[in-house]
Formats: structure tokens, C-alpha cells, sequence
């Protein structure tokens, strides 16, 4: 045999040894047919509407985000113009990206327009306030609101991987979706009942702890009000909440109040160390969470709650007030949320603590589920279609095209073979669309055979041998192959570059089947007619 035909053959037999085990002989090497079968589901991943599972599409409202970057460059500005005693009529937000400063004292704007180019200049352009000859209106960069949106789609993608994870929910996908619209797409397979995780989802797991203007919450919002003659305090709020009385016969009752907080938040969930749920001691049928605060926070903290002893602190969680309990020491690094928690609330209140806050809320766009039953219907219709259309392409490559039929059948196995391997190997999923794309996939290696074939019979009736034939044929062939292939691949490119997650699995597949087609078709079939050149009569036909 020729040396490069021996090596070329040592290759072929390396790649299809590596494929199959690959599929059915790791991670552990089988002893058994059932061994064989739980390799090869470890290895090909199925989709949801083969697998059965939940889909959902999120939205994350990016304004919320620029909203409250405006609402902290008040904040930070009015800190900074008390501190430096420059006296203005007022700062506010005007929407989620202006800012007006009306009145400034005429002799200290230089120093507010240092204030500006120190603290400001990066993220906002600064211009004449219309009709005020000492006020500025200031505008978010689009730089800035492009940083913005990309951290906070960053942040908000690892914070509900953290929480889904969190759950123990197999093999979850969480990833960003299409290019643009600020879309998170969740894939929970196996879950039938989203519910639960649609809730932690959701949750936006904002702690902060606030303490208690007023000793004692108030029935409205406008009572509140009326108490401090319909202006409050400068750097407090209202936050809604729940308080609780005990009536004559002991019980407790809780009605919905309101609460005057001050703005400065002394803890927030940034801070926690931990979080864990726990049996309530004083009422064993509910529970409540636990936190530990980070050591710098315990820092903080503890000097603070000295300092403000006798008043109550109050945790709120998604600006709502929990509970407001009445500090009565010294507290360093620990606390705890009350509330009508049944266990499974209080450890998805938990889990969501300790994954960390939302930076802005999400709204659900899509959820679709899809039932076990229907996705093993999928599966055994696909499968069906695709053994059927395979036999069907083996019988008439054999009855048309005689032994060297069986030289395409071969390239079609070996084709399959590597296609469910190369999935395999990156983790790629296999869905409804992409078992079209193996079909596909296998109507194109039928016509990369096909014209080879003809190309080999032209060749013999132009009077060539067979062995100068079977070159002629696959070298005229191989242009027009590569050329086919590769306008699909483009294809197939933008398929998955534009697509959502059927489509992609549809381009997916499609692309790993053309590129195991190119090997085949050209470098395997070529091999076998060599091989077979070698063994049969200079003076024989070729059987094709």
C-alpha cells in the first residue's frame, strides 16, 4: 500500500475511534448497554422542546438604571454643594437624564463650575439653564448611557445566573438574546412549574437599612404628610410597609402603614457577608432570614447603632418596610428579617440576598412551557425522519451508483458520526431544528457524492482508467463542493447571528454537518476509491 495512502487511512480510522468513543465510551468506559446509553444523553445535550422545560424572555428596563444614576448625581451634587456652602434655590431631576440647578449665588459659580469639571465632566455635558441666568441644565453623555446599559446587562445577567444556580436546577442556559433590546433569555430544563424560579427571578433583592424618622408609622401617606404640614423633612421619604400591634386577646394584628425613613441608607445588600433562613423563635410556624454583615460594613455599623440607641432602625427589602425595631445596643455584624416567611420563602429570600441585587427590575416578555411527553413525541418523530431518510438515500446510492454506492454510505455514517460528536464536544444543544439540520445536513452529503459520481462516470466514458478517472472526478468536483458549502455556511452565519434560539440551533448544526460533509464527501470517499484502486484488477471496471 502507498505510505501517504496508509497514513490517510490511520487518520480516518483515529477520527471515527475518537468520535464514537467520545459519544458512548466516556466519561465512564461502559460495561453494559445501559452504560452506553447514559454516555451518550451525558453527551448530546437536547433542547427544551425535546427535553420538555421552561422558556423564558426577559426584558431588563434599562431606564430604571439611568434613572437612578440621575437620582445619585443628585445626591452626590447636593452633598458636595452643602459641603462647600454654596448657596442654590434648587437641584432636581427633571427625567431619567437631565439634571437643573436653578439660582446658584452668582459669586460662587466658578467654584460650582470647579465642583463640575472635578467630580462631573465625564459622564455630563453642563449648559445655560433657559431662563435662568444663574442655573445649569445637565445632560447624560450617550457614552454614559451606553456604560450604563452594558454594566448593568452584565450585572444583571450574573445576578440571575447566581439566583438560578442557587436552585439547583439542571443545566440551566442563561445568556444574553439578540443584539440589541436589552433581553435575557432563561432556559430551565426539565421545570415544569416556572413559578418558583420566575419569582426569584424577578425579586429585585434590594436590602437597605434605614432609620426611623418618625417613632410611629402612619395609616396613609397623607397623614404622614399632614404631620409635618405637608412638606417632609429635608433627606427623608414615605416607604410603605407593615406594622404590628398586639390586640386584648394577645394576638397579633398587622395592617399596611407607612413609614417616614431618612434617605441615608447605613447597610445595604452590598454589604452582606450572608444570608440564611432560620425558624422564627418566638413563632415556630413561620421563619425569618438571618444576615452577617462583610467586616468593613460591621465597621460601620456598629459605631452607628451606638451612637443611635433608643431609635428604630428599619430594614426595608424592594422599598418596602419589613419591620423597624428599636435599637437597643450596640449591633456589629449581624441581623435579621421578619415576616409571614414559610420555609421555602425564606430560603428563596435568602438565595436571593445573597446573590445580590438586580440593578434594575425585569418585565417577562415570553414563557413557554414545554411538557415532557411532547418533547419525547419530538424526539421519536425526528429520529424517525431522520433514520427514514437515511435508509432511503442508502438504498438508492447502492441501486443507482452500484459498489461505489456503498462508498457513500459509508462517508454518510462517518458524516453523522462526527456531527454528534462535534456537538458533543462544545456543548452544543440539540433541538427540533437542528434534527432538520441533520436531515439537511444529509441531503447535502448525498449531493456532494452525487456530483462526484458523475464527474467519475464522465471521466470513464471520455476512455480515462479508473484510476485517472476517479482523480479527474474529484478534482473537477472539488471547486464546485467547496463552493456550495461554503455560500450555505454564510447562511447558516447570519441564521445564528440574527436568530433566536431554534433558528440558531437549525444554523448550528447545519454548519458542524457541512464542514464534517467537506471531509467525508471529498477526503474519506477519496480515500475508499483509492484504497480500493489499489486492491482490484488494472484491467477491471470500476463499479459505479
Amino acid at each position: 500500500m502507498n505510505p501517504n495512502l496508509k497514513w490517510k487511512a490511520l487518520f480516518i480510522f483515529a477520527v471515527i475511534l475518537f468520535c464514537i468513543y467520545f459519544l458512548f465510551g466516556y466519561p465512564v468506559f461502559p460495561t453494559s448497554v445501559a452504560q452506553v446509553k447514559d454516555n451518550f444523553s451525558k453527551q448530546i445535550k437536547l433542547g427544551l422542546d425535546l427535553q420538555g422545560g421552561t422558556h423564558l424572555l426577559l426584558q431588563v428596563q434599562i431606564q430604571e438604571a439611568i434613572g437612578q444614576e440621575t437620582d445619585t448625581t443628585v445626591d452626590r451634587l447636593t452633598t458636595l454643594l452643602r459641603a462647600k456652602n454654596i448657596h442654590y434655590d434648587e437641584v432636581r431631576r427633571v427625567d431619567d437624564t437631565h439634571i437643573l440647578v436653578r439660582n446658584l449665588d452668582p459669586a460662587q459659580l466658578s467654584q460650582f463650575r470647579d465642583i463640575y469639571n472635578a467630580q462631573f465632566v465625564t459622564d455630563w455635558d453642563m449648559s445655560a439653564a433657559a431662563g435662568n441666568l444663574n442655573g445649569y441644565t445637565w445632560t447624560l453623555k450617550t457614552s454614559a448611557i451606553a456604560r450604563i446599559q452594558e454594566s448593568t446587562m452584565t450585572q444583571s445577567l450574573e445576578t440571575i445566573d447566581r439566583r438560578i444556580n442557587a436552585l439547583g436546577l439542571t443545566e440551566p442556559t442563561i445568556q444574553l438574546h439578540g443584539r440589541k433590546d436589552n433581553e435575557i433569555l432563561v432556559q430551565l430544563p426539565g421545570e415544569g412549574d416556572p413559578s418558583r424560579a420566575m419569582s426569584v427571578i424577578q425579586a429585585g433583592g434590594q436590602l437597605e437599612l434605614r432609620l426611623v424618622e418618625d417613632p410611629v408609622p402612619y395609616a396613609s401617606q397623607a397623614e404622614a404628610l399632614s404631620r409635618h404640614g405637608g412638606v417632609l423633612p429635608a433627606g427623608t421619604e414615605i416607604v410603605p410597609g407593615r406594622s404590628e400591634t398586639r390586640n386584648p386577646s394577645g394576638g397579633v394584628e398587622s395592617a399596611e402603614s407607612w413609614y417616614v425613613l431618612t434617605r441615608l441608607v447605613v447597610v445595604s445588600g452590598r454589604d452582606l457577608r450572608s444570608a440564611v433562613e432560620n425558624r422564627n423563635a418566638n413563632n415556630p410556624g413561620m421563619w425569618q432570614v438571618n444576615f452577617t454583615l462583610s467586616p468593613e460594613a460591621a465597621r460601620r455599623f456598629g459605631p452607628f447603632t451606638e451612637q443611635n440607641k433608643g431609635r428604630q432602625m428599619a430594614i426595608v427589602l424592594d422599598h418596602r418596610v419589613y419591620s423597624a425595631p428599636v435599637i437597643n445596643g450596640r449591633i456589629d455584624d449581624s441581623g435579621l428579617i421578619e415576616g409571614n416567611f414559610s420555609q421555602e420563602s425564606a430560603h428563596d429570600l435568602a438565595l436571593v440576598l445573597r446573590a445580590g441585587a438586580l440593578p434594575a427590575s425585569i418585565k417577562y416578555l415570553e414563557e413557554r412551557t414545554v411538557g415532557p411527553s411532547l418533547g419525547a413525541d419530538s424526539i421519536r418523530h425526528g429520529v424517525q425522519a431522520s433514520i427514514l431518510s437515511l435508509v432511503v438515500v442508502m438504498l438508492f446510492m447502492l441501486v443507482y451508483y452500484r459498489l461505489s454506492g456503498g462508498n457513500a454510505v459509508l462517508a454518510l455514517i462517518l458524516n453523522l458520526v462526527i456531527l454528534l460528536a462535534v456537538l458533543g464536544l462544545f456543548g452544543a444543544v440539540l433541538t427540533l431544528p437542528g434534527i432538520a439540520g441533520v436531515i439537511l445536513t444529509i441531503g447535502m452529503g448525498v449531493d456532494s457524492n452525487v456530483l462526484v459520481f458523475e464527474r467519475i462516470r464522465e471521466e470513464l466514458r471520455n476512455g480515462k482508467s479508473a484510476s485517472a478517472a476517479v482523480d479527474a472526478g474529484f478534482d473537477k468536483a472539488f471547486l464546485t463542493i467547496i463552493d456550495t458549502h461554503v455560500t450555505t455556511v454564510v447562511s447558516a452565519f447570519f441564521l445564528f447571528l440574527f436568530g433566536t434560539g431554534p433558528i440558531r440551533g437549525f444554523a448550528i448544526t447545519l454548519t458542524i454537518g457541512l464542514i464534517a460533509n467537506v471531509f467525508t464527501a471529498i477526503y474519506v470517499s477519496k480515500t475508499i476509491f483509492q484504497y480500493h484502486l489499489t486492491k482490484m484488477d488494472r484491467q477491471a471496471e470500476l463499479s459505479i
